[in-house]
C-alpha cells in the first residue's frame, strides 16, 4: 500500500512504484477530472501540480509522488469558491469538447502561480497542453481574464 496526499487529503493505494500516477489517483483515488490522454506525457489532459509544479500524471510513477501534495482538478477551488482560472473558464466559455479542460486550468493556475501577470507571449509559450478543438484564443484569453480576477483577488 502507498499513501498519497491528493487535494489534502490521504488516500491509501494498492500501487506499485512503478505504475503511472494518473491511474492511481482516476482508478483507485476515484478522482476522474484528471484526464487520460496521449499516455506519453505530450498532450496535457493528465495534468496535475505536484508540490505546485505542473506535472503530466501518465508518465510520472507513482513512487515519484510520495510525500508530495497532488492536486487535481477537484482540489483546486477552495471553500471561498473556484480558483479564478475556473472562474475564467466559466466566464469566458472556453469548453468546446470539455475534455482537455481540466488540464488546461491546472496549466493556467501553474502559470498563474508562476507569473500573477502573464504577457500574450508567456501565455503561449507556457500554454502548451492540446486542444483537439482548436479553442486555443479561448483558452489565452481565459488565463488573462484569470490574471484579472486573480488581482482582484489579493
Amino acid at each position: 500500500m502507498t499513501t498519497l496526499l491528493i487535494n489534502g487529503k490521504e488516500h491509501q493505494v494498492d500501487a506499485e512504484d512503478d505504475m503511472p500516477l494518473l491511474w492511481a489517483i482516476r482508478d483507485l483515488a476515484g478522482y476522474t477530472g484528471t484526464k487520460f490522454g496521449c499516455g506519453i506525457g505530450f498532450c496535457g489532459a493528465c495534468s496535475i501540480l505536484l508540490d505546485g509544479v505542473l506535472t503530466r500524471s501518465c508518465s510520472t510513477p507513482v513512487g515519484a509522488a510520495k510525500d508530495k501534495a497532488i492536486t487535481t482538478i477537484e482540489g483546486l477551488a477552495t471553500e471561498k469558491g473556484l480558483h479564478p482560472a475556473q472562474q475564467a473558464w466559466v466566464e469566458q466559455d472556453v469548453p468546446q469538447c470539455g475534455y482537455c479542460q481540466s488540464g488546461q486550468i491546472i496549466a493556467a493556475a501553474a502559470l498563474l502561480k508562476e507569473n500573477p501577470h502573464p504577457s500574450d507571449e508567456e501565455i503561449r509559450a507556457k500554454m502548451v497542453n492540446l486542444c483537439r478543438c482548436g479553442t486555443y484564443q479561448q483558452i489565452f484569453s481565459a488565463v488573462k481574464r484569470a490574471a484579472e480576477i486573480q488581482g482582484e483577488q489579493s
